[in-house]
């Protein structure tokens, strides 16, 4: 037996419903298909952000930091031709 599903509802601007909908044609399936599987794809993506976010909160609380003097004299170099090492 497959999941339980619920109806929702949204209002989207027309140009964006007629991509989804082109893009469904193309892809020979349904609108509801494309738009499950891009907001199952948001879903994910802001799931991972928000687990990043909280792991790196985690590293300045626990006083894992690099000095922001260290991290521009880094990115300063990467254009020269003697990049300095990734600073720790």
């Amino acid at each position: 037996m497959g999941a339980e599903t619920k109806v929702m509802t949204a209002h989207i601007p027309t140009a964006l419903a007629q991509k989804v909908d082109q893009m469904a044609a193309r892809m020979d399936r349904s609108r509801g298909w494309v738009v499950k599987q891009a907001l199952a794809d948001w879903v994910d993506q802001e799931e991972e952000r928000s687990r990043l976010t909280l792991e790196a909160m985690a590293d300045v609380d626990a006083g894992r930091v690099i000095d922001h003097q260290a991290v521009k004299a880094w990115a300063d170099s990467l254009s020269t031709d003697s990049p300095l090492p990734v600073p720790r």
